[in-house]
Order: C-alpha cells, then sequence, then structure tokens
C-alpha cells in the first residue's frame, strides 16, 4: 500500500487576465480552482494508474473541508488530521504576460496534531510505502522528515523524499528508497553547477553513498536520469510536448516511478517521464489516457 503526507495542502487559486496593473481594480478573464499539494498530486496521479492510496496530512477550517470533500469525490482515500484553528490554505496564482504568486503560511499545527499524524504513520507495515513531498510549515520542528524517515526504516517501510535542501539531507541516515531533485536542486545540494551530464551523476552518485537507494533527477525537457539501487545508470529524453502546466509535473514522476517500479528500473524510469510529460501538457494532473498515450507512442 502506498501512502502521502502532505503537511500544508492548498486550494489553488487561478486567475487569468490580460495585464495586471498594481494599485488598480482588476478583473479577471478566467478562473479555476485545482486542490494540491505535493502528496496529494502524488496520489491523484497514482490513482489514475491504478494504484491505491491513503492520504495523510493536516487540514483546517471550511477550507480544509473543501479539500477533503472534492477528494473523496475524486475517490481518493484521506485520513487527514483536523486542526483546531486556522483554515487550509488558498494559494493566489495570478497568470498574465508573467506569473504572479501569493503563497498564504497555513494553519498552525500543534504538537497534539502532530503526534496525532505519527500515531497514524505507526499503522503502516512492512514494504508499505510513505511518500514525504514538499516543503513544511514554521510550526512543525525542521527535522520532521527525519524522524517520519527513522520511524519508517524501523517498520520496513520505504519510504520516498521529495524535498529540498537539509530536509533531504537529513533523511539520507535512514536510507530512503526513492529521493527525486531535479537538476537545479541537485546543484544546490552540491554547491556547484553540474555541467556536463557526468558531473550530474556523480553528485547523484554521492547521495547515494550517503543513504538514498534509488536517485531519479529530473531534468524538465531535457528528460530524466535514474541511479538505481543496483547500481545502474538509465538515461531517458522527454517528450515533444507543449508545456501548459509545470505544476506538479515532479509529483507526477514520483507517482510513475512508484507505479511502474515492480516492473523494473528503466520501466519505471519510462512511466515516471511520460506521466511528468502528460502533466506538463494539461493545465491540470495528468490523466490515465494522457500518459498511456505518450507512453505506448514509442517516444518512452
Amino acid at each position: 500500500m502506498i501512502y502521502t503526507v502532505t503537511f500544508n495542502p492548498a486550494l489553488d487559486y487561478i486567475m487569468r487576465l490580460p495585464r495586471l496593473e498594481a494599485g488598480e481594480t482588476n478583473r479577471s478573464t478566467a478562473e479555476a480552482i485545482f486542490f494540491g499539494g505535493k502528496g496529494i498530486n502524488v496520489s491523484r496521479v497514482l490513482k489514475e494508474l491504478g494504484q491505491e492510496t491513503t492520504l495523510f496530512g493536516f487540514i483546517a477550517g471550511f477550507t480544509g473541508d473543501a479539500l477533503a470533500e472534492a477528494l473523496e469525490k475524486m475517490g481518493l482515500r484521506t485520513d487527514f488530521v483536523r486542526l483546531p484553528k486556522g483554515m487550509t490554505r488558498i494559494n493566489v496564482k495570478i497568470k498574465e504576460t508573467a506569473e504572479t504568486e501569493i503563497n498564504a503560511g497555513g494553519p498552525p499545527i500543534s504538537e497534539e496534531a502532530l503526534q496525532a499524524l505519527l500515531q497514524k504513520l505507526e499503522t503502516l507495515q512492512a514494504r508499505d510505502t510513505l511518500v514525504l513531498a514538499g516543503s513544511i510549515p514554521a510550526s512543525v520542528p525542521k527535522d520532521i522528515y527525519c524522524t517520519v524517515a527513522e520511524r519508517m526504516a524501523e517498520k520496513g517501510v520505504r519510504a520516498v523524499v521529495d524535498a529540498t535542501g537539509e530536509l533531504l539531507l537529513n533523511t539520507l541516515k535512514h536510507h530512503p528508497f526513492l529521493i527525486k531533485p531535479n537538476h537545479r536542486e541537485l546543484e544546490e545540494l552540491a554547491g556547484r553547477e553540474l555541467q556536463p551530464e557526468a558531473e550530474l551523476i556523480a553528485a547523484a552518485r554521492e547521495l547515494q553513498k550517503k543513504g538514498a537507494r534509488n536517485v531519479l533527477i529530473s531534468r524538465g525537457a531535457e528528460g530524466a536520469v535514474l541511479l538505481d539501487e543496483n547500481g545502474a545508470v538509465y538515461k531517458k529524453p522527454a517528450p515533444a510536448v507543449k508545456a501548459v502546466n509545470t505544476v506538479g509535473a515532479g509529483d507526477s514522476m514520483v507517482a510513475g516511478f512508484l507505479a511502474g517500479i515492480e516492473k523494473g528500473s528503466e520501466y519505471a524510469l519510462s512511466l515516471a517521464i511520460a506521466a511528468g510529460s502528460a502533466t506538463a501538457s494539461m493545465e491540470d494532473l495528468a490523466t490515465a489516457e494522457q500518459i498511456t498515450k505518450i507512453f505506448r507512442n514509442g517516444i518512452c
């Protein structure tokens, strides 16, 4: 069974307008609401790929109710911790000639609520998979991913960590099953530019030496590179799709990898790229139809 954790989910309110003028009344030409957060995105795409998941995390207020209701209507199984104060955040994304984002902070997470989540995670069993994805709110201890990864390692649960900086690095000693930095994030971890490709692979090898089992490096239009736990390196280009919205493409790659890994590393990489490319080509997250179309076209 695959489980995902989203510490700070959100309702993304998209507004399109021809031009944003500061200090003036602006009127949008179109609006949309998407329910997201990196762990939620992973679960949604896994659902499209025929994989059942359970979503953990925190919700609050009427926006939290709307989020949970929407996910359940999608056929997703949720087991959120409800917070007594605040509300699940609304992120405003203004799209005109450029894109402007206003991201909210999210509700405070008390120690009691955090312990309630950790108790839910104790129900996971060996060979289950837990996805820890995204940033964490300021009210949560900075070492929370490390704490969770340690507990999961003790239980034989496969941890997947899609995070940046110290949040990621601190988990490596607990041997996460998969980490997924993109090219830029890997450069930030290495503290230098990684060109040519050999340097990128060498930097990923260093993360494996520190404990990561599989390292999936997303490279946007250049495709992806996978260093698997058996020492093999796989490289595949991305299909030529028109990029509409890259938000969630990396999360979709994680979902594709997890859905495909039982058929081998190369297959998992191909499905990861197909899922990420499908999301990039759509307004929302990838659908099963679009992933299958890209995958079966032989591009991957």
